[in-house]
């Protein structure tokens, strides 16, 4: 007979792993904005046009993937609030194509320049319309296309906004710089600008130290201060049905503060991605020394998002306890003291998380993987965490919390001498301390733990790092917060 197949990976985690979810959004709006006669075929062309012929190893999904993660960003903001500055720095950091009012009408061959230089010539506005397509043209280039864009002072108004969405382009994120008014007239005023590199320096906060830059520096056009009043006001004026229209992916940053946290604060955001509308099972590991508040924390976020908590010792103990043929097995280990063999463990682990409670609502486990082999057992067997949690706590907090448990033989319950101790001289006395707490097996225990964690946590290279050293409710919402936000895409690199 032939051998059984070997099961794949639940949907739920497939589609995580090769972001389905947003491929399929990305072209639910491509089609919802150019609206195609054909949309099979439209599709089709859309998931053809990046991947150059067939000529690489990348399948079309993950290329796809690419372009759809590639920057998206507007910098917007009132006159003299560093627009520039932060646009170049972006594009240098992510390498993205900048694009301005001024690269368009300067450095740009578009079909469309020659049309709106006459406006500027003539000292005339150029129309909403001539801006939006323009700039349309200029993003459908093949560098933008891949390497992202970076779009500077644009959109300026409500108008300008619809055109740009009404064209398929929708930025992922939007920087807002702003200052107080009285800061922008200053900076205004002694802004000098590098016309061979476009870089933007000033008289007081940004002199350069280059005598041959400083000689070539010039002051940009309309710096009155009436002027600049006057620009001001028309900004004030617009930016409010602006932010409407972005408010869910903009983000308002200081910029009246030292430039290096300035730009900190952008690329920290723009690196950020937009929580997911995407169907969510949580799939929760803790690993952490004893001690740490493993347990606490995996019941508070059962109880919280009615996930399975999963105790790997407790199951292990319920699988003996209900007479199992797995748990008859394990029972001779546990009953002398022997660590249970991990192909043991494994079959018992996995018959537990493939039952219809954790495939649909998730789960949270701990006790299990100790090391980088069962982490590996984990993954072959397709039990694959979508988010993993490392609590570190310092060996003197480990000590103080566990060498003065104690535990009720009577009731069960559990006390501690400094922390919990107990409410009568008669609940005192009858106190037991479980071996495993004693100073010495608790010293095995922590240093079995950091023998193996370094590999582990290489393993998981995507996860999380908490300070289980504060109260309990602090490390919660930490951990809360890093289950509800995307994570960072950190295996591009590798498609």
């Amino acid at each position: 007979m032939d051998a059984p197949a070997r099961p794949g990976p639940p949907p739920g985690a497939y589609a995580e792993e090769r972001e389905l979810f947003r491929l399929l959004q990305n072209m639910l709006e491509e089609l919802l904005i150019h609206k195609p006669d054909d949309p099979i075929q439209y599709m089709i062309n859309h998931l053809k046009q990046n991947n150059d012929d067939g000529k690489h190893s990348i399948s079309l999904g993950s290329q796809e993937l690419k372009r759809f993660l590639a920057p998206r960003i507007c910098v917007l903001g009132p006159p003299a609030s560093g627009k520039t500055t932060v646009a170049m720095w972006l594009c240098k950091h992510l390498d993205a194509i900048r694009v301005s009012q001024e690269t368009l009408l300067f450095k740009e061959i578009l079909a469309l320049t020659k049309e709106a230089k006459v406006y500027k010539e003539r000292k005339q506005k150029i129309p909403n319309a001539l801006w939006a397509n323009l700039i349309q043209e200029r993003l459908s280039n093949v560098d933008c296309i891949k390497q992202g864009w970076i779009l500077e002072g644009f959109p300026e108004n409500q108008e300008q906004a619809w055109m740009l969405q009404s064209s398929g382009i929708i930025p992922r994120h939007v920087v807002v710089l702003y200052a107080p008014d009285t800061v922008l007239i200053e900076r205004n005023s002694g802004k000098r600008l590098d016309p061979f590199t476009e870089e933007v320096y000033h008289t007081t906060f940004d002199w350069p130290s280059d005598p041959l830059v400083q000689q070539r520096l010039v002051k940009p056009e309309d710096l009155s201060e009436h002027e600049m009043s006057k620009k001001l006001l028309k900004y004030h004026r617009n930016f409010p049905e602006v932010f409407q229209i972005y408010q869910k992916v903009l983000k308002s940053i200081n910029a009246d503060q030292p430039s290096m946290d300035v730009l900190s604060q952008v690329l920290t955001y723009v690196q950020t991605r937009h929580r997911s509308a995407a169907p969510f099972t949580p799939r929760i590991l803790f690993c952490g020394p004893p001690g740490s508040g493993k347990s606490l924390q995996a019941a508070l976020i059962a109880q919280k998002y009615s996930v399975v908590n999963i105790c790997c010792g407790q199951l292990l103990k319920e699988a003996v306890a209900d007479k199992t043929k797995l748990g008859e097995l394990v029972k001779p280990y546990i009953d002398n003291g022997y660590p249970v063999p991990d192909n043991l463990v494994m079959k018992i682990l996995a018959e537990r998380l493939n039952t219809l409670d954790c495939m649909t609502n998730g789960w949270v486990l701990y006790g299990f993987p100790r090391d980088i082999e069962q982490g590996e057992q984990l993954q072959k067997s397709h039990i694959i965490p979508n988010r993993v949690f490392f609590f570190n706590l310092p060996y003197e907090s480990i000590m103080e919390r566990l060498s003065q448990r104690r535990i009720d033989p009577v009731t069960g319950e559990r006390y501690h001498t400094t922390f919990r101790p107990a409410p009568t001289p008669e609940i005192q006395a009858r106190l037991r301390q479980n071996p495993r707490d004693k100073e010495e097996n608790i010293e095995k225990r922590v240093e079995t733990y950091y023998r193996n964690v370094k590999e582990l946590e290489d393993f998981y290279e995507d996860a999380f790092y908490v300070n289980a050293d504060q109260d309990p409710h602090v490390v919660f919402e930490f951990i809360e917060s890093c289950i509800i936000k995307p994570l960072p895409c950190k295996k591009l690199k590798s498609l």
